[in-house]
């Protein structure tokens, strides 16, 4: 393990040990997340599932940082990116088990609330089911968008604010890579079954718990991309 490894892994840690060793800490976050969701969500992508790319970065080219990779632009995108997650999570977390009660079972937004249930899981699977069939495609690809965007304009700040050229970057991405692999596979094997999982746990915990999915997936994307095997 280089330095830099060492130095990550010693940032990460930074993060999360005050949140598990320390009941103030937790509380500070608990009424910071109550009175600020979105901000919280905001922050919360910007630094892990940015910390995500870069690990995800440091596979494929043994490097944390790159010339014309826009650290600080990408942070700025996961934020944005964070916080229509939050909104999502609110939506598809509220909204679907009112569609289960109206398609005839009954319960599912007492389930959601109440001890872990066949009826839960079943709900949470649900919810998990339809964000990522409506939400997480359109997610993917605008972050696609943008990535090929940043890297047009040689990661800096002032070409991220320049016209992004939509039709053009669209029309250049390896749809065979997007659909077949990031959207097809990563949805069903990864996102459908670790959200579920989220979709179980406390609402507060919900987009941090996403976060941290991200860095899981941009290993998962990095190794894809130096891979010799057809996904």
């Amino acid at each position: 393990m280089k330095k830099d490894d060492i130095l990550l892994v010693m940032f990460l840690g930074l993060i999360f040990t005050p949140f598990i060793i320390s009941d103030t800490m937790y509380g500070y976050y608990d009424s910071f997340y109550a009175r600020y969701p979105f901000l919280m969500s905001f922050i919360k992508f910007a630094i892990l599932a940015t910390t995500g790319e870069l690990i995800g970065l440091r596979i494929r080219t043994g490097k944390y940082f790159a010339k014309g990779f826009g650290v600080l632009p990408r942070a700025i995108v996961w934020g944005i990116l964070g916080i229509t997650i939050q909104a999502a999570f609110i939506i598809f977390a509220r909204g679907v088990p009112l569609l289960l009660e109206f398609s005839g079972l009954e319960g599912s937004s007492a389930a959601m609330e109440g001890s872990l249930t066949f009826t839960k899981i079943g709900v949470a699977f649900s919810i998990s089911l339809l964000l990522n069939i409506f939400y997480a495609p359109v997610l993917m690809t605008v972050h696609k968008v943008t990535d090929s965007h940043i890297e047009m304009n040689g990661g800096s700040l002032k070409g991220f604010f320049s016209k992004i050229k939509v039709s053009q970057i669209l029309s250049e991405i390896n749809w065979d890579t997007h659909f077949g692999f990031v959207l097809k596979k990563t949805i069903v094997f990864f996102w459908i079954p670790a959200q579920t999982f989220n979709f179980l746990m406390p609402e507060q915990f919900r987009v941090l718990i996403a976060a941290i999915y991200g860095i899981i997936l941009g290993v998962i994307l990095a190794f894809a991309a130096i891979s010799k095997s057809d996904f």
